[in-house]
């Protein structure tokens, strides 16, 4: 069949020809990549494509050394936790980042648009949680540097596309590759005690993109079934924005963290800023460490007030409690040293 190559094709190869730095020979395969035909005659052409910009990228990363492109490829953690969302090509993960959060993404409907980590600033509630859009994961395009932003991340989300034929294929291809940098994707990490395996193990759930799609329930049935007892599976649509809501609900919920307030004594508490974050469980004490080091010494107790949403019901609000008290979400604390 042939090849039928479009007017904007040759003049994105004829760039590509003349490019003489990195970048440009970049940029021209990527246009190359976004405006081929799409068919049997070019299928050949396509793996060519991915080749050339897998090798750019690694001579690029190769030249400019291993300290810079790893801190070129480091996400600075911000908010009340990281969440990273990794997946095969053409997925719809920058389509999800840029509906969930401020940031804007390129999006293309051709493979590696995303090239680089993408964060950006989902708002809940009273609190921003940062988003990490990774590049796509496939044997022709995977670099070490991308385990190492997943293992500090605070949870990971698998994305695969239900309107994808090969989607089984695909989350085999990136949980075997992401086995190649000692990463294991799992439901629910293992105890402390259990974790001697030389892999890292990250906490995962799978979102099933692009729900709205023809073939999206039939493709969601056999994702259940093959790997509905290995993760929690959540269908979203970036089109419809079905299931967005659930999952913004579903991403502080697996934080498993809490907000606290705290008031000056004789004061009303202030609740139009940021609260403290801490991870469920806290005390008194663990959120007077993180207030000032100085309350760890000279702290005596503290007086809670509940929430409306808090399950445990004080006897009174100001109750006076310990230092080892432990806090919900959405106390208030006034601390008394």
């Amino acid at each position: 069949m042939p090849a039928n190559l479009t007017p904007q094709y040759l003049a994105a190869e004829q760039r590509f020809k003349d490019a003489v730095s990195l970048d440009e020979k970049l940029e021209a395969l990527k246009e190359m990549m976004a405006v081929i035909p799409k068919h049997k005659g070019t299928e050949k052409l396509q793996a060519d494509l991915k080749r050339k910009f897998a090798k750019l990228q690694t001579e690029g990363e190769k030249k400019h050394g291993a300290s810079k492109v790893s801190s070129l490829y480091t996400v600075i953690r911000e908010g009340a936790g990281q969440v990273v969302l990794l997946g095969a090509p053409n997925v719809g993960k920058s389509s999800i980042l840029a509906r969930l959060t401020n940031a804007t993404p390129e999006i293309g409907d051709y493979p590696f648009t995303t090239r680089m980590p993408q964060p950006g600033m989902m708002p809940f509630e009273n609190i921003q949680i940062q988003i990490v859009d990774m590049p796509a994961i496939a044997p022709e395009i995977y670099h070490p540097w991308m385990g190492n932003i997943v293992r500090q991340a605070d949870d990971t989300f698998l994305v695969v596309d239900l309107s994808s034929d090969d989607l089984l294929d695909e989350v085999d291809t990136v949980l075997q590759l992401l086995k190649s940098s000692h990463l294991e994707l799992v439901n629910a990490l293992p105890p402390k005690s259990e974790s001697g395996s030389s892999l890292t193990c990250c906490r995962t759930m799978i979102l099933a993109n692009k729900f709205d799609s023809v073939a999206a329930s039939e493709n969601l049935k056999i994702l259940q079934e093959f790997f509905g007892s290995q993760f929690e599976i959540l269908p979203v649509s970036t089109v419809s924005g079905e299931g967005l809501e659930a999952l913004r609900q579903r991403i502080f919920q697996r934080l498993d963290i809490i907000r606290i307030y705290t008031k000056v004594p004789g004061k009303k508490p202030d609740l139009t800023g940021a609260p403290f974050v801490l991870k469920s469980g806290s005390t008194v004490l663990d959120l007077a460490r993180t207030v000032h080091r100085e309350f760890e010494q000279t702290l005596k107790f503290a007086k809670v007030w509940s929430s409306e949403k808090s399950k445990r019901s004080l006897k009174f609000d100001g109750q006076m409690v310990e230092r080892t008290h432990r806090l919900e979400d959405g106390d208030i604390l006034e601390l008394h040293g």
